[in-house]
This record gives structure tokens, C-alpha cells and sequence, in this order.
């Protein structure tokens, strides 16, 4: 073969990305046929490389790869043709090769042909003794042959490589990452995850620099890549700006992250980035016969996203963070079921009191969940994760419309309550927010100025026309506006002037901090008597002492909140509280 064919045969074996992967349970069945079928010990799937031959599978061989020098696969790639050699010892030529000196005495090999032709190895069985080969044996190895293409060329055409970097994709890796489970079973690996960039920066990126460009960043971050994977293994192109990795075999662990980070610095150096991007590599250790292939690249996910957090880039996977993500994904996929059960979400109610005159006329009324499965949840836990989804208008229209419930109860009961309700961000953003409400209102008979809405100063700092048009339109109606947790946002003088909110609750962070000293305790009157100046009511939450109470009492506060008062409770103990909270102010005074 001269050396332009040469040139192009390894061209294109390299083109088709099979060497030095993973062994695959695909091929490793036509290879146990073969050996089954002759009856013999040993089978490969031999591909002719430079100066080596490398088995993409084999039965009973414990090393991967030969030299090519006189290889009979070699001959087999070269020629294109089946070759038979019946006894080693009689050969002239090989007789003194590799394997006869390995005490191999028979050969027969069938090419591996792709469709322009080029040879990329052999489909061989070999013998200890010699042998001689039938018509119909040689046929039916010629056969299987033919199907290690056909399955070479299914990875390669169909789903298995990405056309931009050459790379095999995520499906291919999830393949090699079961095989790797059934191959090498009991051993620990490190594998990586590089993405180059997040979403919103590839999308500019594709949206100034095109599609071009993009490719080029690619097949040069591909490069890279495929240099620190050295000639064992493979680099993976898993998503639009992702690639995955394994390190090289006795890697340690501790000290991979320096090279982790050199490769950082070399995409940075070497990819001319014209607009900023945020390559960062998340990496763990697993052993594939404890995890599925789709959980090794689910915890690569966690692990990258970790590492946007990091100083360095770099993230080492967590199982404790990635139990509470996938907790946190459970929570989110079981709420809308908890919407509609009747058990699981209710309200408790935790009253307000009047410092002047000890009476208590309203109460918060706050969400909680009991999961049939995980028990009772943290409002703070679950809240954040559904108003930062799809599910956020669900969540207040169901405490709305449960609030609204009680209170019609409580009145038809002779009872005249006021209820404080929290609202989200999300909410000042819909269209129908004010019908809607209107349209409650109605259903249950609720005085509108019995509802007070709380809203985080930062919700409610959202200085938009919609906004304030709706604020404005639910406070016409006699619905009070309160500003919660008071003194944790970003609030300013002229945003409180020009808000329709009469009432304002400080953060229990900050009541709390009093009885550190002097400096916070000042700070507290301090937001009191602003607060009063600008016309607000001024509520303090988190109050658990007495001395804390009549502290707040002599600074000016109007109302109080919080464990000393009483802890939030269900509805039915609610009236019980109130009668005996009226019996014993009655009494004292």
C-alpha cells in the first residue's frame, strides 16, 4: 500500500472515532459468536493503527493491543482481503512474529471494509494448534465481519458523533459508561464535565458571532481535549457547549484539580473569546457498577453548576447537594398534587396584638405542608423552590382562596377577624390579579378591609406602572397594603413615598439583634420613628420575650408578632386562643 492509501485508511479509522473507547457489549457479542462458532479461544475486533493493532473487542486476550509489525491484521487492513494462516510454525514471514512467539498456530482474519473501500482491521479468530479453515467458515466469517461494519457505521451515521467537533455525543458516552459498568465492574473512575459557557452567554454569542464561530470554538476546545485524554480514551461532546471526559487511568483524585484547571487556563488562552465566558469543569469519582449511566451524567450536571459558584471553576460533586437538589426537583413535581389533596397544604394563623391596648384584631396567615411521604416541610424550604416555578399562581391563589374560607366561617360564627396574607413578586406581574381577587371576595362575602397583602419590599419596590396601577386599585378598595420584611431589601426613601402601603413589618432579624447591645437597639427606634415620619404602622415580628415586647412598647412600635405572643396555629385552636387572650386582657384590665 503506498503511503497516500495509507494516509486516507487512517484517516479515515480515525474519522470514525473507534479507537481507544470503551469496550461495547454490541461488538463483544459478534466477537464471542466468532469464537463459539470456530470453536477456538480466542476472537478480536482488531483495528490497524500506526504502528499498533488495537482491539476494540476480544475473548480471550488480556491485553488490548499488539504491535503492527507483523500483525496479520495488518495484512488484512492493507490488502483488503481474508487471510488464513494455518500454521505459524510453517509460515516463513510470521512465524517469528508476535504471536507465533505467543505459541498462536493458527490464524484467520476478514476485513473490515468500509464503503470507499480502506480497510480498518480484521475480524480474527485465532488457535493454539493448527488448523484448517472450510469454505463455508471462511463465508461465514466474511458474514460477521460485514456486521462489525454495520454496526461501526450505525454508531458512527446514526446519533453517536456530533458533526461539529467529530466527537461522539452523550449517547455514545451513556453506551460506554454501561459497558464500562459490565467490563471493568469493582473499579473507581474520575469523569469530567466542561461547559464553556451559560446559557444566556452562548446565546449572545450565537447571536453576534454565528454559527461559524461557535464551530471553530468547538473543534478547538475538541482538540485540547482529546491532547489531556491521551491516546486511551475519547473526549464526549454531550451538549451544545459541554464536552465530558474520563481522566487517565491512576489519576488521583486529590491532585486532579490542578489539571483541571490547566485546561481552564488553556481554553481561555487558545479560544480567543470575544465575548465573556464562563468555562467551569464539574468532576467526580464513581464506580459504574453502583450507578446508572443516566444518574454518572445527572450528578455531572449538579457538579458544573457547583462550579459557577466556586472561585476556581472547578466542582467536585456533592451528594449531600445533590440530595437536596433532587429533593427540592421532588417537592416541585409532588406541589401540584398537594394542591389538589385535600390533607396536605393548610393554614395556621399567628396573631398580631395591639401594644397600646393588648387587643389583637388580626393574624398572619401562614402556608404549610405535611407530604404523605416526607412529613412535614419547611415553609421555607418549599416555598422558595414554587414561587421560582410555574406553580407560583397556584400557590397564592390556593392561600387566598383558603384564607378567604375561614374568614367567611369565622364571621358566620360572630367572630370579626382580620387576616394578613403574603403575596409574591410573581403576582403584581398578572394581568388578572385584581379580578381575580375582586371575584373571591365575592364568592366568600369578605369585607375587602378585612385582607391585608404583605409584599417583601423588594416585590414591592418593582417601581413599574402596572405595579403601582394595581397596588393602588386593591388599596381603593380597602385592602391594606404591609411592607414585610423590613429593612432586608433595597429600599429607598422616594420608593416609600410614592407606595399605597400603610403598614410596615421589621424583619425578626432585626428585633432579634436587640439584645446585642446598644447599636442595634438604635437601629430598631431609628426604623420605627422613620417609619412613623413617612405615615406607616409599624409591626414587629419575631418577638419572643417579655423584655423584648416592652422594649419595643417604650421605642413606639404599634404591634407585635411572634413565639412569646403565641406560635401559629390551626384555625379551630385559634378561637380557643382569642377567648382566652380577651378573657385574660379583661381581666388585667
Amino acid at each position: 500500500m503506498n503511503a497516500s492509501d495509507e494516509l486516507a485508511r487512517l484517516n479515515s479509522l480515525r474519522n470514525l472515532r473507534l479507537l481507544d473507547t470503551l469496550p461495547s457489549e454490541s461488538f463483544d457479542r459478534i466477537t464471542r459468536l466468532v469464537a463459539s462458532y470456530f470453536n477456538l479461544p480466542i476472537a478480536a475486533v482488531s483495528l490497524t493503527d500506526v504502528d499498533r493493532q488495537w482491539f476494540k473487542s476480544k475473548v480471550g486476550v488480556e491485553h488490548d493491543r499488539i504491535p503492527r509489525h507483523k500483525a496479520p491484521c495488518a495484512e488484512v487492513a492493507e490488502t483488503g482481503r481474508m487471510l488464513v494462516i494455518r500454521d505459524f510454525h510453517a509460515d516463513n514471514y510470521y512465524a517469528d512474529s508476535t504471536l507465533g512467539n505467543a505459541g498462536i498456530r493458527f490464524y484467520a482474519g476478514a476485513p473490515l471494509l468500509t464503503p470507499d473501500g480502506y480497510g480498518l482491521g480484521a475480524l480474527c479468530v485465532l488457535g493454539a494448534e493448527p488448523r484448517n479453515i472450510t469454505d463455508d467458515e471462511m463465508a461465514t466469517l466474511t458474514d460477521l465481519a460485514a456486521m462489525v461494519m454495520d454496526q461501526i457505521e450505525l454508531q458512527h451515521a446514526v446519533g453517536r458523533i456530533e458533526p461539529s467537533s467529530g466527537l461522539p455525543n452523550r449517547f455514545q458516552l451513556l453506551n460506554d459508561l454501561s459497558d464500562l459498568a459490565q467490563r471493568r465492574p469493582g473499579g473507581r473512575h474520575i469523569i469530567s464535565l466542561l461547559d464553556l459557557a451559560q446559557t444566556a452567554q452562548f446565546d449572545s454569542l450565537s447571536r453576534v458571532m454565528g454559527p461559524s464561530y461557535l464551530d471553530s470554538l468547538i473543534r478547538s476546545v475538541a482538540r485540547i481535549l482529546n491532547t489531556h485524554v491521551g491516546q486511551d480514551s475519547t473526549p464526549y461532546h454531550v451538549g451544545p457547549t459541554q464536552f465530558a471526559f474520563f481522566a487517565p487511568a491512576a489519576t488521583e483524585a486529590d491532585l486532579y484539580s490542578q489539571t483541571l484547571l490547566d485546561i481552564l487556563m488553556e481554553i481561555e488562552r487558545q479560544s480567543d473569546f470575544h465575548m465573556t465566558m464562563t468555562p467551569s469543569i464539574g468532576v467526580m469519582t464513581f464506580d459504574p457498577t453502583e450507578m446508572q449511566a443516566e444518574d454518572v451524567l445527572r450528578s455531572l450536571q449538579s457538579a458544573v453548576q457547583d462550579a459557577r459558584d466556586s472561585d476556581t471553576g472547578i466542582g467536585w460533586f456533592s451528594s449531600a447537594t445533590d440530595m437536596r437538589h433532587r429533593r427540592n426537583f421532588r417537592l416541585l413535581q409532588d406541589f401540584p398534587v398537594a394542591l389538589e389533596t385535600e390533607d396536605e397544604l393548610f393554614l395556621v394563623f399567628q396573631p398580631r396584638m395591639d401594644l397600646d391596648s393588648g387587643s389583637v384584631e388580626i393574624a398572619e396567615a401562614l402556608l404549610r405542608w405535611n407530604h404523605p411521604v416526607l412529613g412535614p416541610i419547611s415553609p421555607a424550604e418549599f416555598i422558595p423552590i414554587v414561587e421560582a416555578s410555574t406553580f407560583a399562581r397556584g400557590l397564592s391563589a390556593w392561600v387566598i382562596d383558603q384564607s378567604l374560607r375561614h374568614l367567611a366561617e369565622w364571621k358566620a360564627q360572630g367572630l370579626g377577624f382580620k387576616l394578613s396574607i403574603n403575596l409574591s413578586a410573581l403576582n403584581l406581574e398578572e394581568p388578572d390579579f385584581f379580578e381575580r381577587m375582586m371575584d373571591k371576595l365575592k364568592d366568600y362575602a369578605v369585607d375587602p378591609a378585612c385582607i391585608e397583602l404583605e409584599l417583601t419590599e423588594t416585590a414591592m419596590m418593582k417601581e413599574t406602572d402596572r405595579a403601582l396601577d394595581l397596588l393602588q386599585r386593591l388599596t381603593d378598595t380597602g385592602i391594606r397594603l404591609a411592607i414585610d420584611d423590613f429593612g432586608t431589601g433595597y429600599s429607598s426613601l422616594a420608593y416609600m413615598q410614592k407606595l399605597p402601603a400603610t403598614i410596615v413589618k421589621i424583619d425578626r432579624s432585626f428585633i432579634t439583634d436587640m439584645a446585642k447591645g446598644h447599636r442595634e437597639r438604635v437601629l430598631v427606634r431609628s426604623m420605627i420613628n422613620l417609619s412613623h415620619s413617612l405615615g406607616y404602622r409599624v409591626v414587629a415580628e419575631g418577638v419572643e420575650s417579655a423584655e423584648a415586647s416592652d422594649l419595643l412598647q417604650t421605642m413606639g412600635c404599634d404591634e407585635i408578632q411572634g413565639f412569646w405572643l403565641s406560635r401559629p396555629m390551626r384555625a379551630d385552636a385559634l378561637k380557643d386562643w382569642l377567648a382566652d387572650h380577651t378573657s385574660r386582657a379583661s381581666g388585667l384590665a
